[in-house]
């Protein structure tokens, strides 16, 4: 077909449809623009990264390394390459980093991403979990003014494992006691009313003030007006912290209190992340839980931005101890589930 011709039907098309095609063409314009290698030897040779040994920021270009560029560090004289301790560190396929960046952003399954890219399931999802293991310590700010903090509960999993202590349920089921018991596992979710946003795995049965304090205690500080329900832990969090704290008497039916105060805010967000889960990856195994919320908290810090996988490329480059964090998912998990936690 000739551009006249293709330019004719384009005019010809609803003015909404119109907008809808340039909308796509630009997306796909910035896809193209993906570059997770190109971003951090980017950064690196523009001094913007440090050693991933020592942490010096002062280091000098050492030749190449397989095609790699390679770095030497003016602290410690050790050797780096751009990707090292980055969650790209050992991937052979590195050629299609970018693509499945991408298709992680549309939240395509590891199935569909398998078909894309030729590369094997098990493959897919190690990738998805490295990924996510770097973006566990970004956009941590401190919390300030009022700052919303309640715990929600979901069934612990072992999806994608053989069970053996219990009967399998199949994409839900419920748990064998009423109440909350060793079935469930506690995530502490935290947000302040700038939308600084944490979700922390904390532990199994009911939250104590040590799980609270190790979720949010680092993110808390003076400039913290702690809204919570009147969960005791919580109190004696704040008495400890020394913070301004504002409990709310669920028994009393105590919703808001001076018109500020609330915790409605985090308790939406416990439907949209169970919401999520559920829907999108039809449950996850509790092993892998952290990595989801992960996931989660960046999709809220991005969703407004124009390039959201570019956006993604470049928060996930930054943490040179990701690939470390990865190797520990089972370590972690096999914390949370000892009575050591």
């Amino acid at each position: 077909m000739e551009l006249s011709a293709i330019k004719s039907y384009l005019l010809s098309l609803p003015f909404e449809e119109r907008l809808s095609f340039l909308s796509d063409i630009e997306q796909s314009s910035n896809q193209d623009n993906i570059l997770c290698q190109g971003s951090r030897r980017e950064s690196l040779n523009n001094k913007q990264g440090c050693c991933p040994h020592c942490g010096h920021l002062k280091y000098v270009k050492f030749g190449f390394k397989s095609g790699s560029q390679r770095y030497k560090c003016k602290g410690c004289h050790k050797s780096f390459t751009e990707y090292t301790g980055t969650w790209m560190s050992g991937i052979h396929n590195k050629d299609k980093i970018d693509t499945y960046m991408v298709l992680m952003c549309e939240e395509k399954s590891l199935d569909k991403i398998k078909s894309e890219l030729l590369i094997n399931k098990k493959t897919a999802f190690d990738w998805r979990h490295k990924i996510l293991a770097s973006l566990s310590d970004v956009d941590k700010d401190d919390f300030t003014g009022v700052t919303e903090s309640d715990e929600t509960f979901f069934l612990d999993s072992n999806k994608g494992s053989k069970v053996e202590n219990r009967k399998a349920r199949k994409r839900g089921g419920s748990a064998t006691k009423r109440g909350i018991n060793q079935d469930h596992v506690a995530v502490i979710v935290t947000m302040d009313r700038d939308k600084s946003l944490d979700l922390t795995v904390a532990t199994k049965e009911r939250i104590k003030k040590k799980d609270i304090e190790r979720a949010i205690g680092e993110r808390c500080t003076k400039q913290t007006i702690l809204c919570s329900d009147a969960h005791v832990s919580y109190k004696g969090f704040a008495i400890d912290k020394k913070l301004e704290h504002h409990p709310l008497r669920a028994d009393l039916k105590q919703r808001v209190k001076d018109n500020i105060y609330h915790i409605q805010h985090v308790n939406a967000t416990h439907k949209r992340v169970k919401k999520w889960i559920d829907e999108r990856f039809w449950g996850v195994s509790t092993k892998y839980l952290q990595q989801y919320l992960n996931w989660y908290g960046i999709k809220e810090s991005i969703k407004n931005h124009k390039n959201k996988i570019q956006e993604l490329a470049k928060k996930s480059i930054v943490d040179t101890n990701a690939y470390e964090k990865y190797r520990k998912i089972d370590e972690n998990y096999q914390i949370l589930i000892s009575t050591q936690f």
